[in-house]
């Protein structure tokens, strides 16, 4: 008898479970499915920011070769889920109010879609969208976020406790009193998701009440739920999926105008249509991160400690759906200040809607905070660190909770040893290499350790091998290979004979891949199914073994064609034999998160970025030399992919900090950056080596796991680091991003 061993999993660097077919190209993505009849969708997009469209001229587009239907809001089918024509569709909505495509003339923004035309090429649909001519009957638009009227966010309105409502500890404003204080205002400037892989959709009627969706998407049931009431069919018969999902930051959490377009398409020719939005559609049809100003007041005692903050911001909206992000939370809540105050406001401007984009509103919110912080360290003469580590909070102050875990100043010690922090100077641009300054800097970063329910099934095959199944997504970090890993450990199962299946919205439930949860709330149902199976497995082969009914459940072992039990060889029924049995082998469990323990505890997950960077004395350019991430986040894993992910958290601060900044030309109210010529992102070369460090101390009251997060906090805070690194390199404060060499020459 050959016995599997039982090395430990979990927080190993194990490879990729789909590595492979990642890079022999076997994996299958949502443009990538050939259907029987298949055609190919293109988007026409309106030319003005607001109007209304007067004439539509799709004749010559209709009569060209291979044109199957144009779709316009003159001739689209009617859409049972949209409203009425009477309710005024200008009137801000809630997320999920999405825009009616192809419902009436009403412009709302610049590239809004007006028509759809569907071919079979892709050649011929793109060639006849050419063909389509619109006339509009524009109006005066506004696209400039400062110059526009802001407001209380509805759900603030109805809730005082919201997160989105005015929040108050101590006096309000009460930094204006103090001897010690900083005032500044601060803009993060709309910056775009940009994954690989372009948002895309293959929609298929497989019969009048039966809807197959091929699509990019971060979560499979919600997009299985929100088409399902767009069409007013039973959720059961839409079926979505992404199994697949080649990067996202957030734009894929939410259901677009595109994918609208693509199941009317589908509906009006009858055959499945293919439609992938070009790189240019990506700047104003899958949202983004919103143009933001803030403004932070803060005062201090001359030994450094903080006595009051106010915080305010407006972020920017569209004119048809009300967006909210949690810019001002880790505000509330990172530092003691007996004095506290926040202040958050929306405004409604003529442009797409935004949407959450990683670190949603926290990293938007600590480039204000932790530069303010840095200020202020400054002021007093104080090393930003110390300044931290003397306003640190031993309990949530803004819940009154004990944390269920932090270990932030472990955080602290292992980033500022591995940058080499003794070497910071007080004094601005006292480090100089030739003709570059150096700097140093820090930032920190904070997310919500959060979990929700999820289902995962588990069955036992008859070669032994064990499946399980959830309808969770993988849009990078490797959710597959984490849950192999965590089902290895529990079941003592050889990772290589254990199938993770993901990706469907008819597996087990689960909720959308975003807000640093999925291992959280998908790991801990992995390890519970797991642990079911087992027991099950040993009831069922009592029946047949009496040994196997006082063991264990995890006494019981896999070999290659028996179960058999810990220490007792002669414990053995046939995997074969075992599944005889009805229902044998088979689990489905259901894991929640713990209530009172959410209500005992506030529970985050917690980094601090430190930054090194060199700025030219006569270019103003700026180099990032070394990163080092350090991240309070609960057991880890996979230390291979979590480090991925912290790393490409760190680049993707390090374009947030030096790089992106979609421009928008006001008089058109049209985006002139539409491409990466203009709209640049980091490469290899503007990205150092970034170091990651990992606490790796379990977390209990999150989950039995031990989890916490790490897909946001591996960006909030590094944009600031690096902008207080570029300070104590040059004497320069930019405090509206992008920093580029305009502004520090």
């Amino acid at each position: 008898m050959k016995e599997q061993a039982q090395p430990k999993h979990i927080g190993a660097g194990m490879n990729r479970v789909d590595g492979f077919q990642k890079v022999t190209g076997a994996a299958k993505y949502s443009a990538e499915y050939e259907l029987p009849g298949l055609a190919y969708g293109v988007l026409v997009g309106s030319t003005v920011a607001k109007g209304r469209i007067t004439s539509l001229d799709t004749k010559a587009a209709a009569g060209a070769p291979g044109v199957l239907a144009v779709v316009t809001h003159l001739n689209s089918p009617k859409v049972p889920g949209f409203t009425p024509s009477g309710k005024d569709p200008s009137q801000p909505q809630t997320v999920g109010g999405r825009l009616q495509v192809f419902h009436d003339d009403k412009i709302r923004f610049s590239d809004q879609p007006i028509a759809l035309v569907v071919a079979d090429t892709l050649e011929r649909a793109r060639y006849a969208a050419r063909l389509v001519k619109a006339q509009y009957a524009k109006e005066a638009h506004q696209t400039n976020l400062l110059e526009a009227k802001s407001f209380l966010p509805t759900q603030a309105k109805q809730n005082p406790k919201s997160p989105m409502a005015d929040y108050q500890r101590g006096q309000g404003d009460a930094y204006q009193g103090g001897a010690l204080k900083v005032e500044s205002e601060y803009i993060i400037p709309t910056e775009m998701h940009h994954p690989m892989e372009m948002q895309s959709i293959t929609a298929h009627w497989e019969a009048a009440d039966r809807l197959t969706l091929y699509d990019k998407t971060q979560g499979t049931q919600g997009t299985r739920r929100d088409f399902a009431k767009e069409w007013n069919l039973p959720e059961e018969n839409v079926k979505v999926v992404a199994t697949f999902v080649g990067g996202a930051f957030g734009n894929a959490l939410h259901s677009w105008p595109h994918e609208s377009a693509a199941i009317i398409g589908a509906k009006v020719t009858g055959r499945p249509v293919k439609l992938m939005l070009t790189r240019e559609q990506m700047f104003t049809l899958v949202g983004y991160r919103p143009y933001t100003w803030q403004k932070i007041g803060m005062s201090a005692t001359a030994d450094g400690k903080i006595t009051a903050i106010t915080h305010e911001s407006v972020g920017q909206t569209s004119s048809y759906e009300e967006f909210t992000e949690s810019t001002l939370a880790q505000t509330r809540m990172m530092y003691q200040a007996p004095n506290l105050a926040t202040r958050y406001r929306i405004a409604a401007v003529d442009v797409s809607t935004p949407i959450w984009m990683r670190g949603p509103g926290e990293a938007t919110g600590a480039f204000a905070l932790e530069s303010a912080m840095d200020e202020m360290a400054y002021l007093l003469k104080l090393d930003p660190l110390e300044f931290r580590l003397r306003n640190y909070t031993d309990q949530d102050p803004e819940k009154n909770r004990p944390w269920s875990t932090k270990f932030l100043k472990e955080c602290y010690q292992a980033g500022a040893d591995r940058i080499g922090w003794r070497k910071r100077q007080l004094q601005p641009g006292a480090l100089r290499e030739g003709d570059w300054l150096l700097g140093y800097g820090m930032g920190v970063g904070t997310f919500g350790a959060h979990r929700g329910a999820a289902q995962v099934s588990a069955r036992l095959l008859p070669t032994g091998r064990v499946l399980l199944q959830c309808a969770t997504t993988d849009i990078g970090p490797g959710t597959g290979t984490a849950m192999t890993q965590i089902a290895a450990d529990t079941l003592g199962l050889d990772p290589a004979r254990i199938t993770f299946e993901l990706g469907q919205s008819g597996f087990p439930k689960a909720g959308s891949q975003g807000g640093s949860s999925t291992v959280n709330t998908v790991g801990q149902a992995v390890q519970d199914a797991s642990r079911a199976l087992l027991d099950k497995l040993r009831q069922q082969a009592a029946a047949g073994n009496a040994a196997f009914g006082s063991a264990a459940p995890a006494d019981v072992v896999f070999t290659d064609k028996h179960l058999t039990l810990k220490g007792n060889d002669a414990a053995r029924v046939a995997y074969a034999d075992l599944l005889r049995q009805p229902d044998a082998g088979f689990v489905l469990v259901e894991s929640k998160p713990d209530g009172a323990d959410q209500q005992k505890y506030s529970m985050y997950s917690f980094s601090v970025h430190f930054a090194e960077v060199a700025v030219h004395v006569l270019t103003g350019e700026v180099r990032v030399r070394k990163l080092v991430s350090c991240a309070d986040a609960g057991t880890i894993v996979n230390e291979k992919t979590a480090a991925n992910q912290m790393k490409g958290g760190a680049v993707g601060g390090i374009g947030m900090a030096l790089m992106e900044h979609a421009i928008i030309d006001d008089r058109y109210g049209r985006y002139v950056t539409k491409d990466f010529a203009d709209y640049h992102v980091p490469v290899h070369a503007d990205a150092p080596a970034v170091e990651v460090y990992f606490v790796n101390q379990p977390d209990p009251h999150v989950n039995a796991l031990g989890t916490k997060g790490i897909g946001e906090i591996a960006t909030i805070g590094v944009a600031p680091a690096i902008a207080n690194a570029v300070f104590n390199a040059t004497g320069k404060r930019v405090r509206e991003l992008p920093i580029t060499p305009d502004k520090l020459v």
